[in-house]
């Protein structure tokens, strides 16, 4: 699961050299006013030449996406399958997968943007406290054909929009984007169509894919980012709770067993095969004092850092 940015959207889509990234995110506009774009689907997979199925990832940056065409949506512990048109809402905090289920083309719209482009909203819209973005909030919704319409009216407007000279274009867009928000926060939210265990497998899988990823500790100026269950749980986009009992069953243990079972097997690497003193192991590994490194390797192996070293 990787991370990808604004700039690494366009880089995805146009190649690293088939666009000019500065004429969509030149300094100045880019740090003045955000990001901004709405693409027509059918066009764009048509120009950039792309399959519309999405791996699972984490986007750094907001996307709403209307959908026309059977589609399978993966996100957190969910599965939902949109069977003839629908909304996603996109967020940073939330890492998903997108599938489509036919071979007939996909059309609608989506737009993509920068919290920085919301944020310069006039009445001072924190996009991440509305309920449709929050991390148990839900993610799809379907839609009828009158729905449809409604919606695809709105994102019509905002390609419009793109291509004028108004003043205060970026203005109207931002309230479109709140339109096309609130009218989400209106619908009924598609049934979990998930396989249980299907879902209780990728959690676990991306869970000990998060937390492998960052070993081998190759110096001494890296650290764990993510040390306790509820890093995990908030980059995974679920409740802690939720994280647990999924762990639970599927490996037997628990979050923090398994987490500290790791620290503890890089412990004993770096222990053993490298020059580094143990503040520093101790660092590399996410503790910030020695003392409560030198209890939790006790704790687990029985010895002081020193002792297993020699």
């Amino acid at each position: 699961m990787e991370q990808l940015s604004i700039k690494e959207f366009y880089k995805e889509i146009c190649g690293e050299g088939a666009c000019q990234l500065d004429y969509f995110l030149d300094n100045k506009t880019y740090n003045d006013l955000g990001h901004f774009n709405v693409f027509d689907i059918a066009k764009f997979y048509y120009c950039a030449n792309k399959k519309s199925e999405m791996t699972y990832n984490r986007r750094l940056y907001y996307k709403i996406s209307l959908i026309k065409g059977k589609n399978l949506v993966e996100y957190a512990d969910k599965t939902v399958l949109i069977e003839k048109q629908g909304i996603l809402f996109a967020t940073p905090k939330i890492p998903y997968r997108y599938t489509p289920q036919e071979d007939t083309g996909q059309s609608g719209y989506f737009c993509v943007f920068t919290k920085d482009f919301v944020s310069k909203s006039k009445i001072g819209l924190i996009i991440d406290e509305l309920p449709i973005y929050q991390p148990n909030s839900d993610f799809v919704y379907q839609l009828n054909d009158e729905q449809y319409l409604e919606i695809e009216a709105i994102f019509k407007k905002m390609s419009t929009e793109m291509s004028s000279d108004y003043e205060f274009k970026y203005d109207l867009l931002r309230n479109y984007v709140l339109e096309l928000i609130h009218t989400g926060q209106k619908l009924k939210p598609i049934g979990n169509t998930a396989n249980t265990t299907n879902a209780a497998t990728r959690i676990s899988s991306l869970f000990i894919e998060l937390l492998e990823r960052q070993f081998p500790i190759e110096n001494n100026a890296q650290t764990m980012q993510l040390k306790a269950p509820a890093d995990f749980a908030r980059t995974l986009g679920i409740h802690i709770n939720h994280l647990n009992k999924v762990l639970k069953e599927t490996t037997g243990r628990s979050t923090t067993d398994i987490i500290n079972g790791r620290i503890a097997e890089e412990a004993k690497i770096l222990l053993k095969q490298t020059q580094w003193n143990v503040s520093e192991i101790a660092f590399a590994l996410g503790f910030d004092e020695v003392a409560h490194f030198s209890n939790f390797f006790k704790k687990h192996t029985s010895l002081s850092p020193l002792k297993y070293r020699h």
